[in-house]
Order: C-alpha cells, then structure tokens, then sequence
C-alpha cells in the first residue's frame, strides 16, 4: 500500500467543508484525489440516538435471522456510530474491523472506474459497448455510459442462475458466460428506462478490462483502493474463499421439503468464488473503508471532470416508485442519499451518503435469505434517526429533511420475519 499525506486546513466556522489532498504513489493515477469532506464531529452520537439506532439494527438482526451485523452511521454535526453486533456464522464475536461482501456497491466502483477512464481519454462515455464486447452485435445501440446507467435494456442474470452460488459456492465463472443469463432476458428499448441489471455491469467490466489492459481488480486498486488508502478493499482472486482477512461469516436459510425454511440449520456460506459478482458484486471491504469511499464517491473526485454530471438525469428506480426514488451512475438515489444497496450469499449490504451534510449510512447483515431491499430499508431508517440527531459542541445541526420517517422504515423492516 503506497503511503498517503493528508492535510487538513481549519475551518473558519465549525462544520465547513474541509479541504483533503489524498496522494499516493505507484500504481495509483498520476493526479491526486481531492476531496470535499465535511469536518466529523469526533466522538458517539448522544445516549439517545445511539440507543435508537442499536434499536434498530438489533430489530433488523431478528427480523432476518441475522446473528450478527455491522453498522456505520456518521453524521459530521453531531457525532458517529461504529458497531459489530451479536455474532457471525460461526459463533465468533462480530468486530468493527471485519469484512464483507458489499454486493452491488460494487456497481459504483465500476462506474467509478468508467469515469475515471473517461477523464483520462482512454474510452468515451458514448462508445459503443461492441467496441469492446464481442460476441453480442445486436448490442450496437448501447454505450458504456448505458451500462452504467442501467440504460441499456438488458435483464439479470441473478434470478436465473442465483441459486447455484448455494449449491456449488466454489465454481468459478466466465464473466461473458454469467452475464449470458441476463442478455438472453427480455429487453427493453436502450435509454428508455432503468433496469437493475447485474448482466451490464458485468459486461461494463469486462468491456474496461480490454480497453485499459488491466484486471477488473488492478483497475479498482489503481483508481479506488490505492487513492483512497483503503486497506480492507479488493476484488478477490476468483478461487473461493472467505470475504477478506478478517471475514464476517455469513448465513443462509435453506428450505425443507415442504418449501418452509429450515430456520434450525442455517448454512455458512461465505467461502464463495469472487466471480459470481465479478464487476458487479465481487468486491469485498470494511465499515471505514466504506463509509470513506462513499463520502468520496458522491463528491465525483473519483472518476475526475468526466464524474460532474454523473448523477444529474436520474430515472425512475422502477415504475410507479415515489419521486424520491430513482437511479443513475450505479447508484440508487433516495432524497438526497447516494449509494446502494444488494445481497450476495451470506450477506446483505446497504450504504448511503448525503454529499451536502457528509451523513452516511454503511450496514451489514449476516444472513442472506431475506433478500437486499430490508438492507436499504435497515439504511433509510437508520439515516432518519441520525438526521435528527442534536449537534455537537461547535457544529450546527443541517436542515436535512428525509422523504420518509424512521419509523415508516423500522415497521418495513420488522414486517420481514424470516424465523419468528
């Protein structure tokens, strides 16, 4: 890991943004990262909020039969919260410092990736995707800006093939083979509509491999990982393993028989290849490692000039979504919160931030069977309790006003009941 300097500028009034120079050396792009990011009010969240949000997690946990989680929640004015709960799959006591799949956040490391390219003049926005793509002529109509965006029409490979990354964790996959599943899926027009397609991002992947001559991996090293200093992030090889270093274990819940669950055998499945996510899922990381990585993210740093209009023509996040709903740039944007949320066996992953105030939600569930959406619920509520949180000493609170309340998400969650 290349060394980072990092300066610091005080602030004239408590709360102002805060000039970063992120520098690194090696194999990170030539230009320094800069980034905006809002001063963090150092310690806990008062007594109350902080026992709220515990609340809330642990409500999540035993709504999805979760052992354990992990959870992030930093809102610079008043203070932050970084917890492991309960315990992991294997009965191991859940720490700060474990790791994870992050599921579809990776989408916006790919997109991340795309732009920073984008900036440098090695693609264009508007390429086509059979430029770099073969095998696929009918796709001639769709860009590396529509993969990102969600934009090009294609289907999920995800609810064709999902159940073999149960029964056969260890095999590896060719990208162009799982994206296959999801190409072959009904399509709609190109640029009429988003779809949550993991089959674009996976050939939005490949298609940088073979326009820069690097890995998917070296690519997230070389324009995320390396910038940003994040030690616990990577795209694992593709043989199968545990999520990182110090993994959290996930579970998952098979079915008897009879199609009920088997709530009293969960099943760890955390040592999986790296390839059924691939560009769209693979990533592995950590609570820090995240919620920085957010905070850069939303700022546009990452992907340079070409990132400023990255998430300003939003479309609906499906039809008949409330306004507030909608996604571009491989985010989903939820009122003014950027990020993502998605499940990868063994885990379900959430995290949000808010670019103007720097409030960010990063959450972690270790049981997959519930599905990804009770993790962005688990995230919306949890950014809710935080908005109201009081300011500290110094700082004055924002007027940041959620298109929902914590508790219309804390009942959506509890509504989940996976074994009670």
């Amino acid at each position: 890991m290349a060394a980072r300097g990092i300066r610091r500028r005080s602030a004239a009034i408590a709360g102002a943004v805060l000039s970063v120079i992120l520098l690194a050396a090696g194999c990170a792009p030539d230009k320094a990262l800069e980034l905006d990011l809002v001063e963090q009010a150092s310690g806990g969240f008062p007594d109350e909020v902080a026992a709220e949000l515990d609340a809330a997690v642990q409500s999540a946990m035993a709504a999805t039969a979760s052992t354990g989680a992990l959870v992030g929640v930093w809102a610079p004015w008043s203070g932050s919260w970084v917890a492991g709960l309960g315990t992991d799959a294997t009965g191991a006591t859940v720490t700060p410092a474990m790791t994870f799949r992050i599921a579809d956040l990776t989408r916006l490391m790919t997109c991340d990736v795309l732009y920073a390219v984008t900036s440098e003049g090695t693609v264009s926005l508007q390429d086509p995707v059979t430029d770099y793509v073969v095998g696929y002529p009918d796709l001639q109509d769709a860009t590396l800006l529509d993969l990102c965006n969600g934009t090009a029409g294609l289907g999920s490979f995800e609810p064709v093939i999902g159940a073999q990354w149960y029964s056969n964790p260890g095999r590896v996959w060719d990208p162009l083979e799982i994206a296959a599943f999801g190409i072959g899926q009904p399509r709609s027009a190109v640029g009429t509509e988003y779809r949550d397609s993991d089959a674009g991002f996976m050939l939005l992947g490949m298609a940088l491999e073979r326009a820069t001559g690097l890995s998917a991996a070296a690519m997230y090293e070389r324009y995320i990982v390396e910038p940003l200093g994040l030690a616990a992030t990577s795209l694992p090889p593709a043989a199968a393993s545990a999520p990182g270093a110090q993994p959290l274990h996930g579970a998952w819940i098979p079915s008897n028989p009879d199609g009920t669950l088997n709530c009293a055998e969960p099943r760890d499945v955390s040592v999986m290849s790296s390839s059924a996510g691939f560009t769209d899922a693979g990533v592995v990381s950590s609570l820090e490692d995240l919620g920085l990585y957010l905070q850069a993210m939303a700022s546009g740093a990452i992907g340079g000039e070409a990132a400023s209009e990255r998430f300003s023509e939003p479309l609906p996040a499906y039809s008949g979504a409330p306004a507030w709903y909608t996604a571009t740039g491989g985010a989903l944007i939820a009122g003014s919160l950027i990020g993502q949320m998605g499940a990868m066996p063994g885990y379900l992953t959430a995290g949000f931030t808010d670019p103007a105030t720097g409030m960010t939600v990063v959450v972690v569930l270790n049981n997959s069977t519930a599905g990804a959406a009770v993790a962005g619920h688990l995230a919306w509520q949890l950014a809710a309790i935080a908005s109201r949180a009081p300011a500290a000493s110094g700082f004055t609170a924002p007027e940041l006003g959620l298109p929902w309340t914590a508790q219309q998400y804390g009942d959506a969650v509890a509504q989940i009941n996976v074994c009670r």
